[in-house]
């Protein structure tokens, strides 16, 4: 009975604390971990994870148990999705003895386009960030961000120059709180929709010429991008709040354009 997992250790982390202070979020951050992920066409993707794990810490109790952070990732369980992150969370709150807590998952996506003349495939890489939250006595609520990038082409430049206009690589967020589940791949869909043009991995030369003459028939400022997609987004009852940005990269300026519009779904 020598050997150290034998041994009496005291867990200082679980003594009493005399300074009476709760402690809003406490864990772990910068974990990367790899991430099975059940995309939109119910297919496994595999990619890595930056993870973040917090509870909330009574104001009599002085640490909480880092090591079971960790632990709860290391277990085998089913691909996730949206959904399957809230028993991430339950199953967290319950193995912390915690009544609040916070899970965010930032990683990158990645789906796979096919040009539009040619057909040329080849993926396409997007940001997206899931986050899980409890507060005490509320509602858990499910957050959804994905940043979309896309082409914008300026109205103004088109309209006074004789041939030709000015366009740019554009980066839109869409962060939305959910009421039922969604699939990242579903807001890349609706950016790339209303953007003047999508953007491809590969592209031939046919392909560059649809994309060219695509955003110059569909022209878009800033401020049409943010509202047009906001209209979209009033109008899916999947979604209780939502915030759309975008930062146009300017191709005439040595600055960006940015625009931001958020709102409230009954």
């Amino acid at each position: 009975m020598n050997a150290p997992e034998y041994f009496f250790l005291p867990d200082v982390q679980a003594t009493a604390d005399l300074r009476q202070l709760a402690i809003h979020k406490v864990g772990v951050k910068g974990l990367r971990y790899p991430l099975a992920l059940l995309d939109a066409s119910g297919q496994v993707q595999h990619t890595v994870a930056s993870l973040s794990m917090s509870v909330g810490l009574p104001p009599e109790v002085k640490g909480t148990h880092m090591s079971r952070f960790v632990e709860l990732v290391e277990q085998k369980r089913a691909p996730l999705n949206i959904n399957r992150l809230l028993r991430l969370l339950d199953e967290m709150l319950l193995r912390l003895e915690a009544r609040s807590g916070e899970i965010e998952l930032a990683f990158p996506c990645f789906i796979r386009k096919k040009a539009p003349v040619s057909t040329a495939e080849s993926l396409l890489d997007f940001d997206v960030r899931m986050i899980a939250e409890k507060r005490q006595g509320q509602r858990t609520e499910l957050t959804l961000e994905v940043v979309a990038p896309v082409t914008s082409l300026c109205p103004c430049s088109r309209e006074i120059s004789d041939y030709g206009a000015h366009n740019q690589r554009s980066h839109i967020t869409i962060r939305v709180r959910l009421r039922s589940g969604m699939a990242p791949e579903e807001l890349l869909r609706l950016a790339e929709d209303e953007a003047s043009c999508e953007v491809f991995g590969l592209l031939k030369r046919p392909d560059e010429k649809w994309v060219t003459e695509r955003a110059y028939d569909n022209p878009k400022f800033v401020e049409d991008l943010v509202r047009d997609i906001a209209l979209r987004l009033m109008k899916d009852p999947r979604i209780a709040h939502w915030t759309v940005q975008s930062e146009n990269f300017e191709s005439i300026h040595n600055h960006s354009a940015y625009a931001e519009i958020c709102g409230e779904n009954a």
